[in-house]
């Protein structure tokens, strides 16, 4: 029998991008170096209770002093994007005011490195780490104002790197610092509060998303700016019209609160209300700035149930993952065809828009071998179900441009700290020592290959 044509089957698009992911709080350290502000998640990791055995991002992986090292090992996999995430508190560390220089001096520093060693970087510039002088002065995103003060930030950073940086992401994943934060007090800044104010932190960063998009659009005109979200990739139980049509649903009334005020221009008051509480307060100009038109829209995804018709109020429910489920260390069901709908739904509601998968991994114990080296298969089969269904996706018409693993290297997992392991590469938290994993090999042939393994 001739294998080759099955060899070939998930063989992705020439200029498909293969790329990797952290963000700065959870790799950096460097805490209190070099004019560095305190942030949110300085404070609330030192609260007692917050965060797994105390753990704190205080060193991390240490990237700060040693992101030559990454970098060098970044090109050793073949790695030619890497996204990763800009400290407001490192730029700016009261928020406003007096720029630090030495901040920005790190970041121009570390695109060089990228640069020079052929890798492409696509930058956040927010990802959870406000700087904690915004949260006692205005109430961090509870305030217009910090959305105001972040395109002003984003404003400092785009006149420093945009002759560098192409490539621009204004905020990732809206929920963790809004609803995880505050409706479920999980997340920095904490401190519980109800719907209403929640929805109006979330509105106030969609218009920082909006402002900061304008700010770059003035600075670099030919830069390409989105978003990253974790929006609700609801997908169908059965593959049949009515489960279809219902997931469908079910996909635009859940994400009713974040990702379809970016593409309509408003929030539809009945997916609105009915999963995420009252309406925020909107002022004249709101829709049109939080709306302005995106060059991509980005993807972080883990795990989502099913959805089925039902013969309710709201055609549809949600079906419960099985406990005997495939599942991740962090307990989320494996359930790649949820990220197959997701870019099928998206094609259908936004038309042609470039998509990229920002994050995409899974977290697994590590098993560490006599000889050094790391062994997770698990994870390696993770990589590859996502990818089959990101291929099948684009085959079907999904016009995803890019996918950025989670996570570049092990690092500071929020509220579970050390206790959770997400990257290609292995990280010693006591000696910094990185090793790469078995996973790490296996994305290293895929990209080099350009397809599915």
């Amino acid at each position: 029998m001739d294998y080759s044509n099955i060899q070939k089957r998930y063989q992705f698009p020439r200029d498909f991008v293969w790329g990797a992911a952290t963000a700065s709080y959870q790799i950096e350290g460097a805490w209190d170096e070099d004019g560095r502000g305190l942030s949110t998640w300085d404070v609330f990791s030192r609260e007692p209770g917050r965060v797994f055995e105390g753990h704190t991002g205080d060193v991390a992986c240490d990237h700060y002093h040693r992101y030559k090292e990454d970098v060098a090992l970044m090109k050793r996999i073949g790695i030619k994007n890497y996204r990763f995430s800009i400290a407001w508190p490192r730029i700016l560390p009261r928020g406003e005011g007096e720029v630090n220089r030495k901040g920005l001096e790190f970041y121009s520093d570390l695109v060089d490195e990228l640069l020079a060693a052929g890798i492409e970087p696509l930058v956040t510039l927010f990802h959870w780490d406000l700087p904690q002088a915004l949260q006692e002065n205005y109430e961090g995103w509870a305030s217009r104002r910090t959305a105001e003060l972040f395109a002003d930030y984003v404003t400092v950073v785009v006149k420093a790197l945009g002759d560098r940086v192409k490539r621009w992401a204004t905020i990732n994943e809206i929920m963790c610092f809004t609803i995880l934060a505050h409706e479920l007090d999980w997340h920095a800044p904490g401190g519980k509060r109800d719907k209403a104010y929640t929805n109006q932190t979330v509105h106030h960063a969609l218009l920082g998303h909006g402002l900061a998009l304008k700010a770059i659009r003035e600075i670099c005109p030919d830069a390409q700016v989105g978003i990253v979200e974790n929006l609700n990739a609801s997908w169908p139980y059965y593959n049949t019209e009515k489960d279809l049509q219902a997931a469908r649903k079910a996909w635009k009334e859940m994400n009713a609160q974040r990702l379809f005020p970016l593409f309509t221009g408003e929030y539809d008051p009945t997916g609105f209300e009915r999963h995420a509480g009252p309406l925020p307060r909107v002022e004249p100009g709101d829709m049109e700035i939080i709306s302005q038109k995106m060059d991509f829209v980005a993807y972080n995804y883990y795990s989502c149930p099913p959805v089925r018709h039902a013969d309710n109020e709201e055609g549809y429910e949600v079906v419960p993952v099985p406990q005997a489920y495939p599942r991740t260390a962090m307990d989320w069901p494996i359930t790649p065809d949820a990220l197959y709908w997701t870019l099928l739904f998206t094609k259908d509601f936004f038309g042609d828009i470039p998509v990229y998968i920002a994050e995409n991994g899974m977290a697994a114990p590590d098993q560490v071998e006599e000889d050094g080296s790391v062994q997770d298969t698990d994870r390696v089969e993770y990589i590859k179900t996502h990818l089959r269904s990101c291929h099948r996706a684009i085959e079907d018409g999904a016009n995803l441009k890019g996918y950025y693993v989670w996570s570049f290297m092990d690092n500071f997992e929020w509220a579970y700290g050390y206790s959770k392991r997400f990257g290609i590469v292995r990280v010693d938290y006591d000696t910094q020592k990185r090793t790469l994993k078995e996973s790490g090999r296996y994305y290293s042939r895929v990209i080099s290959e350009n397809r599915v393994l």
